[in-house]
C-alpha cells in the first residue's frame, strides 16, 4: 500500500513538468540545492561558535583575580600611619558565557 512503484514516480514527473514548465524545472532544483549548501554551511559555522565560546570559557574558569591582602603593611611614608584597610566583601565571580546563557 505505502511502496512507490515506477509509474507512480512518472506520473509526479509529468505533473511537475505541466505545473511548472520544462525549463523552469533545472533552475529550481538549482536553486535549491545551492539554498541546502547555505543552510550546512551556517549551521556548521553556528556549531563552531559555540564550541569556540565554549573553549573560551575553559580557558577563563580557571582565572580569579588575586584577592587583596588585608594585612599587608604601606611603605614608610614620613606620615602617621591610618587604620588597615578594611577591604570589602568580594562578590561572586560569575563567567559572563554562562550569564548570556542563563538569559
Amino acid at each position: 500500500m505505502g511502496a512507490l512503484k515506477p509509474w507512480h514516480i512518472a506520473v509526479l514527473v509529468v505533473v511537475l513538468i505541466l505545473l511548472f514548465g520544462a525549463k523552469r524545472l533545472p533552475d529550481a532544483a538549482r536553486s535549491l540545492g545551492r539554498s541546502l549548501r547555505i543552510i550546512k554551511a551556517e549551521t556548521k559555522s553556528l556549531q563552531d561558535d559555540d564550541r569556540d565560546l565554549a573553549e573560551k570559557a575553559d580557558a577563563q574558569a580557571g582565572y580569579q583575580p588575586l584577592p587583596p591582602h588585608a594585612g599587608q603593611q604601606a611603605p614608610y611614608t614620613g606620615q602617621p600611619q591610618q587604620a588597615p584597610y578594611q577591604a570589602a566583601p568580594q562578590q561572586p565571580v560569575v563567567d559572563p558565557v554562562q550569564r548570556v546563557r542563563d538569559n
